[in-house]
């Protein structure tokens, strides 16, 4: 369950005990397990008979339950509010739009989501609407720490008009990107499929300039590259994550793991597709041949992703919600996902927790270790054997 039904502890001491952990470290659970919460941080963690007095506690007996750290989301839109109708929403009123993320932040938290990425917005008045969002949400227990990328930065023709900041060449590129880092984004997106899909919009050398003055600046670069000559031209330019990333070859695939770059899956968005062929009326996914088509896609993309984990690239997941299909409290569904197209669940868990948390640039985002943060859910289920656990949330932090 994920929603209000979610109950969300927020007591000053608090001790969790008879739990299991499972952290994405490895394929084994540890059981067990008590954990002491003081304020906002984790005060210890034990084994059953090591556990100490620990005085006045709120005491959570999670007993058949699993620790798991707060999870990061690698690839989201908080500002949008996702369904078959995604692309469309981006032009709805600021005031709506500005609400749906204040319920894309609840449902976040509900579902055990602390951290996110969010990897476009729409802009009002000149800046992404995500740089309002992230100082509403600085400091707010009940809502998740943002790293913002403002708007996507597109090849003129590559989304609909009005939705991304276009840019004709190398140059006006790079005085796009410094313009999103001067109005405060922590990272830039780079949209590097172009309207023809089978030619990158942008040359290596050209994203190779814009890599080098975001990591002077001390940011990061996240490029958008669905298909093989978008993915081909990050790679080779050294960005910091590929998102999607739905056709990869080998030579990408070593590329990326010698440069460095971070493979953001978002597969679930397409068996989210999958399910619109049945309950939805719009064009694309009620047409004849998309099932065909569709299903050639997550072949690739499932194929993809075993190439990436082969090299040893580093894997994270994101749902892409709101900018994508998905909702805000879904990214268990990409846990899902990444078991069906060959990790183990132990490495599907270290794709939304530690593993996006390295991306997102906390020590301490998707990790539960003393000294850290204490955001934890427990979930029923075992989620190194079943990443359908994910979705049993019964308590967050």
């Amino acid at each position: 369950m994920t929603g209000g039904d979610v109950r969300r502890i927020d007591a000053p001491r608090v001790l969790v005990t008879g739990a299991a952990l499972a952290d994405g470290r490895g394929p084994d659970l540890r059981r067990g397990v008590s954990m002491l919460v003081e304020g906002s941080r984790v005060a210890g963690i034990w084994d059953a008979a090591d556990v100490p007095d620990v005085g006045e506690v709120e005491h959570i007996d999670a007993s058949g339950a699993t620790l798991v750290p707060g999870m990061v989301d690698s690839h989201s839109h908080v500002t949008m509010q996702g369904g078959a109708q995604w692309i469309a929403r981006g032009a709805d009123p600021t005031g709506t739009l500005l609400s749906v993320a204040e319920e894309n932040g609840d449902l976040l938290v509900r579902a055990g989501v602390r951290w996110a990425r969010d990897v476009g917005a729409p802009r009002r008045d000149g800046k992404a609407l995500s740089l309002r969002v992230r100082q509403s949400w600085a400091g707010r227990a009940n809502r998740p720490y943002l790293r913002v990328a403002g708007t996507w930065l597109i090849a003129p023709g590559a989304l609909p008009s009005g939705l991304g900041v276009e840019c004709a060449d190398g140059d006006s590129l790079l005085a796009a990107v410094l313009g999103q880092l001067d109005d405060g984004t922590d990272l830039v997106k780079l949209y590097l499929d172009g309207p023809d899909r089978t030619i990158a919009p942008f040359t290596v050398d050209e994203v190779r300039a814009v890599v080098e003055a975001v990591h002077a600046r001390g940011a990061r670069v996240a490029a958008h590259a669905s298909q093989t000559a978008g993915a081909r031209v990050g790679a080779g330019a050294g960005v910091d994550s590929i998102e999607h990333g739905f056709r990869l070859d080998a030579d990408i695939c070593a590329a990326m793991a010698a440069g460095g770059t971070t493979l953001v899956t978002t597969l679930a968005v397409l068996y989210s597709w999958q399910t619109f062929i049945r309950t939805s009326t719009v064009d694309k996914f009620v047409a004849d041949d998309f099932p065909e088509r569709l299903g050639e896609i997550l072949e690739a993309a499932n194929h993809s992703v075993q190439l990436a984990r082969t090299a040893g690239v580093a894997i994270a997941g994101g749902s892409d919600f709101g900018g994508g299909s998905l909702r805000a409290n879904q990214l268990a569904w990409e846990a899902q996902a990444l078991v069906r197209a060959g990790l183990a669940p132990w490495e599907a868990l270290a794709a939304v927790t530690w593993r996006g948390g390295e991306l997102f640039g906390d020590p301490y985002a998707g990790r539960l270790e003393v000294g850290g943060p204490a955001h934890f859910a427990l979930v029923h289920g075992d989620p190194l054997d079943d990443p359908d656990a994910l979705w049993r949330v019964w308590l967050v932090r």
